[in-house]
């Protein structure tokens, strides 16, 4: 018997910011970037809330992140993100995605979320949502630390290469199944399954999402992820091996998905 999975964005989806950009912080009181990288990660935040940066600007943000993260030892970057994912995400979650998640695990649906964003922060969210598998980005290491170059980038068309090996792997009939997104860049995504979904769309997505027959969603309501979820959920094991991305390739994609 074939299953079923539900598949989630995440950045604007399930959670109602960039992760990466809320990340920036503990980053610099880790010691491993500067006030400068930490003002650039602002304003790469603030192009993608108002969705401006063009592909000049997400090429730059990229390169200078790559190059950036190069050399960071991969435990203390799991360490600062383990010690601080908690308190910089949970204000930001969409009380009706962690809703919509449970109701898919009430039927018996696998939860996957899939992000460009690093392992080691899609991971930690991932775990405390009760998800069951995750789609993330990973980067290389070598002797412990990261070398700025990906092993896996989950963007754009990549992300549906990976939910349609994931649904051989584990059995999933994705013409039975779901996708969650609010990016257009996710389009692919929604077009590996045969339920997908435009969260919070702009014009843009929305055109797109009548042409297709996807449905539209409107999340409003982000709550503080602890009081939102339904006791108790279980969780994966978390932090890969990916932990450079987390500044490296959260931020710049951030900006890229508009």
């Amino acid at each position: 018997m074939t299953r079923v999975a539900a598949f989630f964005d995440l950045d604007k989806t399930i959670i109602a910011t960039s992760a990466s950009a809320a990340l920036s912080r503990p980053f610099y009181e880790g010691g491993l970037v500067t006030r400068g990288d930490v003002l650039r990660s602002a304003y790469a935040h603030f192009l993608f809330v108002v969705g401006s940066a063009d592909a000049d600007q997400t090429e730059r943000m990229r390169k200078h992140l790559s190059e950036l993260a190069a050399g960071w030892d991969v435990e203390k970057v799991r360490q600062i993100v383990a010690e601080t994912v908690h308190d910089v995400i949970d204000p930001y979650v969409y009380a009706e995605a962690v809703d919509l998640i449970a109701e898919h695990h009430e039927l018996g649906h696998d939860v996957v979320v899939v992000s460009a964003s690093g392992a080691e922060l899609v991971e930690p969210i991932a775990a405390v949502l009760g998800a069951d598998h995750t789609i993330a980005t990973r980067m290389k290491v070598s002797e412990g630390r990261y070398t700025g170059e990906m092993d896996f980038y989950a963007y754009g068309e990549n992300k549906a290469v990976a939910i349609r090996e994931l649904a051989e792997r584990y059995g999933y009939d994705l013409e039975r199944s779901y996708a969650y997104t609010d990016s257009i860049t996710d389009a692919p995504m929604l077009d590996a399954v045969g339920h997908g979904f435009a969260v919070n769309p702009d014009r843009t997505l929305r055109r797109l999402a009548a042409e297709r027959g996807w449905g539209t969603l409107q999340f409003t309501r982000p709550v503080a992820l602890r009081t939102a979820l339904r006791p108790p959920t279980p969780v994966l094991a978390v932090l890969g091996a990916a932990a450079v991305a987390v500044v490296a390739f959260c931020v710049w994609r951030s900006v890229r998905r508009r």
